[in-house]
């Protein structure tokens, strides 16, 4: 198997893989188009309200593409409601209807749910079973024909096709230098994906709206998987770590493996698939995608806040509670800074606490200021590209500070976009 390791500028990563660019609503995924984020909604679809609610918070929060379960007839009624809903709340994000066991049932049913929906998601895995397999699976490409609509053939690991994988362990039972089983079922996956692009493109379904993903558990897994989708194929590629897990370990295992891919080029539109906390905020895992594209240098969201993490020097909440309250009242602002300021996701900060390394972090920075440390008054000087032209203190500091990022903010970029206001 090829390893996605390359020789090339270490400074980032390798030229994007040529891929099929792919329309879903006014969004393209690959074909040189900027990584998309999506999401995917935990509400019973046929719940309108709720659902077209936590798809609302889930595009606010930036997710580019947002898919609901369509799992049975109310939900299928549902989509074509929640769209109108979404309409209403002035949310525009393409809906992606993700299909299991009786998809090809449902969206003959429903011809309004087919229509309102962007893309169909699929997973060829269990689209049918048997003789049933593959007339089911025509069936639903038959249904995107009609309705124009792309389709996400998703093979997983945990619903995998058992006589494609049969087969080739069979085979591999036969072979002179078998691999083991991991190997195989890697193998079965990849080749779950491509035959069913290829029998998608028979039926007629244009290789420009076909994106293939392969979904693993394991972070070497998903890496192998997705080199050889990548090495054998031009199809856009979504990229997710499934059954990834909840809070840090979801973050650092989909982080590990996401990154290596998009390092090596491979990857057209990311989810990180989080089990959410109980009670928990559904659109971190859209802050995470975002970050993990933005601190890779491959898309900007919004101003990077740069803040130690703290030593023997900064003994005191003060720098904490100021770096929080900074990254709070830019995200806070950057509705109505991306609306009248183009350009100001590149904005960088830096919210330092001690005298050792701060200075020269907060010149780094676009707009920076320097906490003096620990047991001393705050006082602390405020650099603007890579000038100091103030020393704030007092009770008043970080509004103060706040005001002078504000300030900044309009001064750089408002010119960028004169007639914003109006």
């Amino acid at each position: 198997m090829q390893t996605i390791a390359s020789e090339r500028d270490s400074a980032g990563p390798a030229p994007r893989r040529r891929s099929v660019a792919v329309r879903v609503g006014d969004v393209t995924i690959g074909g040189g188009a900027p990584v998309v984020v999506q999401s995917m909604t935990n509400t019973d679809t046929a719940d309108v309200e709720a659902t077209a609610r936590q798809v609302a918070a889930l595009a606010h929060a930036g997710s580019e593409l947002v898919r609901i379960t369509v799992d049975r007839d109310e939900a299928a009624a549902a989509v074509p409601r929640i769209k109108e809903r979404l309409g209403a709340l002035g949310v525009e994000v393409p809906l992606i209807g993700d299909f299991h066991y009786i998809g090809h049932k449902l969206l003959a049913d429903h011809p309004p749910c087919a229509e309102a929906l962007d893309k169909y998601r699929i997973n060829p895995g269990n689209v049918g079973f048997k003789h049933k397999k593959d007339r089911q699976f025509a069936a639903i490409i038959e249904l995107a024909l009609k309705y124009r609509k792309p389709v996400r053939i998703g093979a997983n690991w945990g619903s995998l096709d058992q006589d494609l994988l049969t087969r080739l362990m069979d085979d591999n039972a036969r072979a002179a230098a078998p691999l083991d089983a991991r190997a195989v079922t890697r193998e079965a996956m990849v080749q779950s994906a491509l035959l069913s692009a290829t029998r998608a493109e028979e039926l007629g379904l244009g290789r420009d709206r076909i994106v293939l993903s392969a979904k693993v558990s394991a972070v070497q897994d998903l890496i192998a998987v997705y080199a050889e989708l990548g090495r054998r194929s031009d199809y856009a590629l979504h990229l997710g770590l499934t059954e990834a897990g909840m809070g840090t370990k979801g973050i650092v295992a989909s982080a590990a493996s996401i990154a290596v891919l998009l390092q090596a080029g491979i990857g057209d539109t990311i989810r990180i698939s989080l089990t959410p906390e109980p009670g928990g905020d559904r659109t971190r895992e859209v802050q995470v995608a975002q970050e993990l594209l933005q601190t890779m240098g491959l898309r900007a969201f919004v101003p990077l806040v740069a803040a130690c993490p703290g030593c023997g020097r900064t003994t005191s909440t003060t720098f904490q509670e100021l770096a929080a309250d900074v990254q709070d009242f830019i995200r806070a602002r950057m509705p109505e800074w991306k609306r009248r300021y183009a350009g100001v996701e590149a904005l960088s900060v830096a919210v330092m606490g001690c005298i050792v390394n701060g200075p020269g972090e907060s010149k780094h920075a676009d707009i920076g200021i320097s906490l003096p440390g620990t047991g001393e008054q705050p006082v602390a000087p405020v650099f603007v590209d890579g000038k100091k032209v103030a020393t704030l203190r007092g009770a008043t500091l970080t509004e103060d500070f706040k005001a002078m990022v504000e300030a900044y903010v309009a001064n750089r970029f408002g010119l960028a976009r004169p007639d914003a206001a109006e």
